[in-house]
């Protein structure tokens, strides 16, 4: 392991922290999981890789609310108005108010 702690970004915010084995193990956002879902791995796969749909937002233009909504394969309506914050959500922290 090269790190202790990992931070997960998206259009420039923070979208799960945490210790490094943990995130790992449990990641807890849509898009730390569609991450980890396509990293090259001896071992058999336990899940389907996470394909995201639609094109990444320009980043001088950021989406009102989450701004992952777009490409989120749990989004719902309220997160196309909300932008949440980093909420300690079992062992680390996680900006999604779907999680």
């Amino acid at each position: 392991m090269f790190a202790d702690r990992i931070a997960v970004m998206y259009l420039g915010r923070i979208v799960e922290v945490g210790p490094a084995d943990e995130l790992i193990a449990a990641p807890q956002h849509p898009y730390t999981q569609a991450l980890l879902s396509v990293v090259p791995s001896l071992a058999p796969r336990r899940q389907a890789r996470v394909l995201l749909q639609g094109e990444t937002p320009n980043p001088a233009d950021v989406p009102p609310g989450c701004r992952f909504h777009p490409r989120c394969p749990i989004a719902i309506d309220e997160c196309r108005r909300s932008d949440p914050a980093l909420e300690r959500k079992g062992g680390h922290e996680v900006a999604c108010i779907r999680v």
